[in-house]
């Protein structure tokens, strides 16, 4: 009996590409704050079509990590302090929420995933990979917000995320980082431990520690 083969692995879209490759430019500052962006430029450097690209300055934009005016500029958005104090104080409740909200419903297959998705962080921070350490620490982050079952909390993370990302990459480029592993240990032992004040408390310090 022959058997079908497997499903091949999804593609990723291009827009996707366009969108991850440009938003790690970015944060790691390589384009600075006011760079411009030309959408035929970018096409080229990337090896791919304009409409891809103008897809990831799109929604680039709508983050507010560009800033774009039709027919007159595209930039690299300017690190405005208090538009990113604000957007800490929302996704540091969120995930200060998520925490209470989830801890009734945690599993122990909750708890190995955000023990693997540390340990993927403390890899890559060893190894510089920041990029890769900004993806672990959203992967652990995103146990207990998926976990609380609350899509207007989960929607709200998304939304005002992005505009962190440059926080987060200075401070997983940093000494810091290493905090950040043990904190996340914290907060794995007090989920474990049902403590729900002690886990709402950390994930609080966590997230304000990145300010």
């Amino acid at each position: 009996m022959t058997l079908p083969p497997p499903d091949p692995a999804p593609r990723r879209l291009l827009r996707d590409v366009a969108y991850e490759a440009l938003l790690s430019s970015i944060v790691s500052g390589e384009y600075a704050p006011g760079a411009k962006l030309s959408d035929g430029e970018l096409a080229a450097r990337l090896g791919l079509s304009r409409a891809p690209v103008r897809d990831a300055l799109a929604r680039l934009t709508a983050e507010r990590l560009v800033v774009s005016k039709p027919q007159s500029y595209t930039r690299v958005a300017p690190l405005v302090a208090e538009e990113i104090r604000g957007a800490l104080a929302v996704v540091r409740a969120m995930h200060t929420l998520a925490v209470r909200e989830a801890l009734p419903r945690l599993r122990e297959s909750h708890l190995h995933d955000m023990r693997a998705a540390n340990a993927a962080f403390v890899r890559a921070v060893e190894a510089g990979d920041i990029a890769s350490a900004i993806s672990a620490d959203d992967a652990f982050h995103a146990v207990p917000v998926s976990a609380s079952g609350n899509r207007p909390l989960s929607d709200t993370v998304a939304r005002y995320t992005p505009l962190l990302r440059r926080l987060e990459h200075q401070r997983f480029s940093s000494e810091a980082a290493r905090a950040s592993a043990a904190r996340h240990e914290e907060l794995i032992t007090a989920c474990e431990a049902r403590d729900a004040e002690r886990a709402a408390k950390i994930a609080y310090e966590i997230w304000a520690e990145l300010e």
